[in-house]
Formats: C-alpha cells, sequence, structure tokens
C-alpha cells in the first residue's frame, strides 16, 4: 500500500470555530467521511436491491439462488475485509481512498455489463467489499480515531453521506432504468465513483493526528486502555455485543432484499413501496443527528439496550399489518433504530477498546456485521423458497430485537464497572 501512515503529521490546517463547534479543518475531514458513506451506497443492499426482479429474471434465478450468490459474494468480501481492513491503522487516509474508489467503479462497471453469473458474481464482490466494507470500515475508523470529545456528532455528520445516499438514489436509480435499462444505472454509477475518485483524494490531502487515549476517555468515559485485536477477540463482552450491533444490518438487508416479494404478497404499488424510503431516511437524519449529540452526553454504552425497540415494533406492524401503510410505519420506526445505530456503531468500539488498534478491530466488527447482512437475504430467500411465511419471519426479526435489548441491560452495566 502507498502513503504515509496513518500517524503521519498532524494537520496544520487553523483551528478556528466553525459551524457546530468543529474547526476549519474538520470541515474538510468530516466532508471526506461524508463522501465515503455516500459512495457505499452503490454497494449496500438497498441500492443493490432495486435491480433484484431485473436480475433474476435474466439470468433465471430464484429468490433462493440470487440469495444465496449474493450472501456468496458478501462473505468473500467479509474475509478480505478481516485481511485488509487493518491497513487504515497504518495508511493515510488519502492512500486508503486512492486504492479503494478504483474497484468500487470497475464492480459498478461489472454489473453494467455483466453477459454470464459469473461475472455477475465478480462484480457482487467488487461491490459488497468494496462499498458495504472498506468504504463504511475507512469512514468509521477514521471519524472514530481523529475525534474524541466530538466523535458522536462527527460519526453523525459522515453517515448523513449514507442517508443522503438512500434518500436520492433508489430515486434516481429507478427512474433511469425505467427509460433506458437497468444496466444504464450502473453505467450512472461508475461515472460517479470516477468522479468521486478524483475529489476523495484532495479532501484527505493532510491528515490529522489522531485522539489520544487518554482524552478519549476523559470525553467519553471509555476505559484509559487500548487493546490489541487479539485481546478484543479474546474477551467474552466482544461476542455478546454482537446480537444488538448486528441486528440493524441484518434485519434491514433482509426486509430491504426481499421489499418486491413482501409487495407482490400484499399486492402493494411498488412505486409507493419504493417512496417509502424518502420516510425512512428523513427518520434517519434526524436521529442520526439526535444520536449523536446523546452520545457526546451520555455514552454509547448507555444507549446500547433502548436503540433495537422502534424497529422491533416496527417488524411487528409489518408482519401483522396487511394495508400499504404498514410499510410507511415501519420505515419510519426502522428509521429511529438505524439513525441511533449508525452514531453507536462509530462510537462504541473507541469507548470499549480505544483508539490504538480501531482499524483492525473494527474490520472484525464490520465482516460479522457484513456477513450478518449477507446471510439474511440468502436464508430467508430459501426459506420464501421452501414455503416458510415471509411475515412470519419479520415476526420472528422482531422477537430478535427485544431479545438481544434485554441482553444489553446487565452486560452494558457490566463494561461501564469495568
Amino acid at each position: 500500500m502507498p502513503g504515509s501512515t496513518a500517524q503521519g503529521a498532524p494537520e496544520r490546517t487553523p483551528r478556528s470555530p466553525a459551524a457546530g463547534g468543529f474547526a476549519r479543518g474538520d470541515v474538510r475531514l468530516l466532508s471526506g467521511g461524508f463522501l465515503l458513506f455516500f459512495l457505499s451506497s452503490f454497494g449496500q443492499t438497498f441500492f443493490i436491491s432495486l435491480f433484484s426482479d431485473d436480475i433474476r429474471a435474466e439470468y433465471g434465478l430464484s429468490h433462493g439462488t440470487f440469495g444465496g450468490l449474493y450472501t456468496a459474494a458478501t462473505l468473500v468480501g467479509v474475509l478480505a475485509l478481516v485481511r485488509v481492513g487493518p491497513v487504515v491503522d497504518h495508511h493515510s487516509a488519502r492512500a486508503v481512498v486512492r486504492v479503494t474508489v478504483p474497484p468500487l467503479a470497475l464492480g459498478a462497471v461489472a454489473m453494467a455489463l455483466s453477459p454470464h453469473v459469473a461475472v455477475l458474481f465478480a462484480a457482487l464482490v467488487l461491490l459488497r467489499f468494496f462499498g458495504q466494507g472498506m468504504m463504511t470500515h475507512t469512514s468509521f475508523t477514521l471519524m472514530g480515531r481523529w475525534f474524541s470529545r466530538g466523535r458522536g456528532r462527527a460519526v453523525s455528520v459522515a453517515t448523513l453521506g449514507l442517508n443522503t445516499g438512500e434518500a436520492l438514489l433508489p430515486v434516481l436509480a429507478v427512474a433511469v432504468a425505467a427509460g433506458a435499462g437497468w444496466r444504464s444505472a450502473w453505467w450512472g454509477a461508475a461515472a460517479v465513483l470516477a468522479v468521486a475518485g478524483c475529489l476523495l483524494p484532495l479532501l484527505f490531502a493532510r491528515e490529522r493526528r489522531p485522539g489520544g487515549a487518554a482524552q478519549s476517555a476523559a470525553a467519553t468515559g471509555a476505559t484509559a486502555r487500548t487493546w490489541t485485536r487479539a485481546e478484543a477477540l479474546r474477551d467474552p463482552y466482544f461476542y455478546l455485543l454482537m446480537p444488538a450491533v448486528a441486528a440493524p444490518a441484518l434485519i434491514g438487508n433482509t426486509v430491504f432484499f426481499h421489499q418486491a416479494h413482501l409487495a407482490e404478497l400484499r399486492d402493494w404499488s411498488p412505486e409507493a413501496s419504493g417512496s417509502a424510503f424518502a420516510v425512512y431516511a428523513a427518520t434517519t437524519v434526524v436521529f442520526n443527528l439526535a444520536g449523536g449529540h446523546l452520545l457526546d452526553r451520555l455514552t454509547a454504552l448507555a444507549m446500547l439496550p433502548y436503540f433495537l425497540l422502534p424497529l422491533g415494533c416496527g417488524l411487528f406492524v409489518l408482519s401483522t399489518a396487511e394495508g400499504q401503510w404498514s410499510v410507511f410505519a415501519f420505515m419510519a420506526l426502522y428509521g429511529v433504530t438505524n439513525g441511533l445505530s449508525l452514531s453507536l456503531f462509530g462510537a462504541t468500539w473507541p469507548e470499549v477498546y480505544g483508539v490504538g488498534h480501531l482499524g483492525a478491530i473494527r474490520a472484525v466488527v464490520v465482516a460479522v456485521v457484513v456477513c450478518a447482512a449477507a446471510v439474511g437475504p440468502g436464508v430467508s430467500g430459501l426459506l420464501i423458497d421452501g414455503g416458510v411465511s415471509y411475515p412470519g419471519q419479520i415476526a420472528a426479526m422482531g422477537a430478535h430485537c427485544l431479545a438481544a435489548s434485554a441482553l444489553m441491560l446487565p452486560l452494558t452495566r457490566r463494561l461501564r464497572a469495568r
């Protein structure tokens, strides 16, 4: 990997106050984090699933077969992320984005061409690894390392990039696909990525000195100790946190991936179901920003037992109410959980394990979350093919949210005591 280490020269931009309490140099770095999250949209399930019916029809794939293909591609990306993810600890942000954006653009080109299922699979691997994986991993790690006192707000601002993608890209992609075919939408994605590949290195031209562990502890109430990845992986609390941390990705990906199937079961208008994303995006933005401020006032551990409850309620509504209003209610409630989770996902690990090896630890966390996001659509697709009620599956996911929330209550108390 070319480029200087991530511990390079400190930011020399004058640190005069800017909007929201950030310095001017911070705004440039936050813009880079925002753009990384926006570009990750092209590898996220909500975007890829927009074309699932077209892809299955073109290649003659069943729900289970395409779900299995998608799961396999994501798992390949997960294995790669565990190995590659620590580069964010050792190389500059500029060097990392220079070798991350071009392969993501190549994945979009492969989707636009894809003459064979093998090419489709390769495209999915590139999109999932470099989009869903490396883009979000890099941005989360940089925000967690660079910011300590305002970490919650910094993560919130950066993750607004994903919220923006969720609000704008489905509408644009559906419009392009309707007028020029689904492959044209992927050519458009490749063009956006090509432009962004030139812009991102400029935003990360100067590296900021990472926040120290002691400063981070004072700001967030986290332990001053810095854990290595090996130590974190031997910690039983690491694994006990996963049922809550991975739930939004597992559940959201599963519901989004099979949204066309649910609309078909209940005879819903595809256009109306698509418009519910705007409700989801708006709610996510509001609670993302609110969550950042709450994190800076409380801590991630104080919020973990409660953030899944709105999603659980939304899943029970979606599983039992057959009117199309239920998808709007679900999207609004999921937006609450998703908005809070975006900030929590960036702040929990620095609080618990420090920032010294944050990239290495987060690579494993992202791998687990992405793996859960991949397994959900695949397993659900196989269950649909086997005749298992999809609304029943949705209710089971709601029960998982309640159980995970109950687990977090004693767990977070013990972590705070530690």
